[in-house]
């Protein structure tokens, strides 16, 4: 079948699910007022840290309760800082159903060496078996799969008298799902997902209950510095109020800021939600017309609304054709599946994409694949 290639193309092509598109309209400009050359230890960098923290909670909706602090090494330095301060007090179950909570499993049973470590795994598409959860012990999971499309639906099969601590990576969730904080005693993101901040900066959030155990345990292993978060059995409280570990870049903390206040420009996060939930609802009305393309994620209320990941019928080298076709008609960048995920596109629909851009590429997929897969 020929299809004519579409005459509308995305404003903006940037559909990469890390580094994430910027807020609509930023330029350099945005970061004029920037604290370079400054060092984050003078009062202007720790109030511009400390801004960063308390805009973070108002948008994010934060409990008053809880601590947020900014970390190295983006959401991987977050989780793995929650991992090695955290855990090995209780047994500890671990949930997988994708790449990047592969990882975090990988990492408790063969870095950490928990001698009673439970896997709980599921395939890319579905989720685990979230009933069998014992939450007597600690609970390590990822809310949405980046690389599978696969997010639990909501937080209502973690019960609120849980005995061990649940820490959750959240970096394709925060400011496009609601996550129920009350359910959640360790949040982990980066800021380069869904407010399409810059990379190497993390942020972990701690419950009350998240700081009582780590004033109250000391794990037996050496804790690098970078990942120390009490001195003398209390929590260092500096870290929570601007004074970060390492050294920030000011330049990213203020784009970090630029975004937080674009987002509270434009209704906060109830505005964030709903955008992103346009921009993939406008890619499953697309896939649902065609019999040719698959949502990755089986069932709809765990899929994503941020990396929305598709399975095309089509082989490996037409896909690979498609996607470099996009590309260089310079209408979709890095939409091809994740390395380890099943070949197929993942097109990035958080809230700083314009759903008037998503819908404009719908036609060049069909383009594309017409191209990739014509004798």
């Amino acid at each position: 079948m020929t299809i004519s290639k579409p005459a509308l193309r995305p404003v903006n092509p940037q559909f990469s699910s890390g580094p994430c598109a910027k807020i609509p309209g930023w330029t350099p400009q945005h970061l004029s007022q920037a604290l370079v050359g400054r060092s984050h230890r003078s009062a202007p960098g720790k109030a511009r840290l400390k801004r960063a923290i308390d805009l973070t909670r108002e948008v994010l909706q934060v409990p008053a309760d809880y601590r947020i602090g900014i970390v190295p090494a983006s959401d991987t330095g977050a989780v793995e800082m929650a991992m090695w301060s955290l855990l090995g007090e209780r047994r500890v179950d671990m949930l997988a159903w994708e790449s990047f909570g592969e990882g975090w499993v990988t990492d408790v049973a063969k870095q950490l060496k928990l001698k009673d470590v439970r896997k709980l795994l599921a395939p890319y598409g579905v989720l685990p078996d979230l009933a069998s959860v014992d939450f007597s012990r600690d609970v390590v999971f990822t809310w949405n799969g980046t690389t599978s499309g696969v997010r639990v639906a909501d937080a209502s099969w973690i019960p609120a008298d849980r005995g061990g601590l649940t820490i959750c990576d959240a970096t394709s969730a925060a400011f496009a799902q609601a996550l129920d904080f009350a359910r959640l005693d360790v949040v982990t993101f980066s800021w380069q997902k869904v407010l399409g901040g810059e990379g190497a900066h993390g942020v972990i959030i701690l419950s009350p209950r998240a700081v009582a155990r780590l004033e109250s345990y000391s794990p037996p292993w050496p804790l690098p510095k970078i990942f120390r978060m009490t001195s003398g059995g209390k929590l260092i409280a500096g870290i929570f109020e601007g004074e970060t570990i390492n050294t920030p870049s000011m330049l990213c903390v203020e784009d970090y800021i630029v975004a937080l206040n674009w987002a509270k420009d434009i209704g906060g996060l109830t505005a964030l939600i709903a955008r992103a939930d346009a921009n993939a609802g406008a890619v499953q009305r697309w896939i649902d017309q065609r019999g040719f393309a698959q949502n990755l994620a089986r069932d709809e209320a765990t899929r994503s609304n941020t990396s929305v990941c598709l399975t095309l019928d089509m082989d490996e080298a037409a896909l690979k054709k498609m996607v470099k076709l996009l590309e260089t008609e310079g209408v979709a960048y890095d939409i091809g599946s994740y390395r380890d995920a099943p070949p197929g596109l993942r097109i990035w629909c958080g809230a700083t994409v314009e759903t008037s851009d998503v819908a404009a590429l719908m036609p060049w997929l069909d383009w594309a694949y017409a191209q990739a897969t014509a004798a």
